[in-house]
């Protein structure tokens, strides 16, 4: 997926995908590589991290038990 940094409006920087320009998203500047400028055009990749989702599942699970058990 690609986007153009459109503006930055203080510390965040406003993107507009190719795909779909009525898409925008904001993203604090921090996260973006240094030196990036208003015009400029990033990769954005995202991916599933199926190993934390399952952690985080568990976790939840636990809690749940319990909580049931508590009573």
């Amino acid at each position: 997926m690609k986007a153009t940094i459109d503006r930055i409006e203080g510390t965040v920087a406003v993107l507009v995908l190719q795909e779909d320009e009525a898409v925008q998203i904001n993203l604090p500047l921090s996260l973006l590589p240094t030196g990036c400028r208003e015009g400029d055009i990033l990769k954005i990749g995202i991916k599933r991290d199926m190993t934390e989702t399952k952690e985080a599942q568990e976790r939840v699970s636990r809690r749940i038990d319990r909580l049931k058990n508590k009573g």
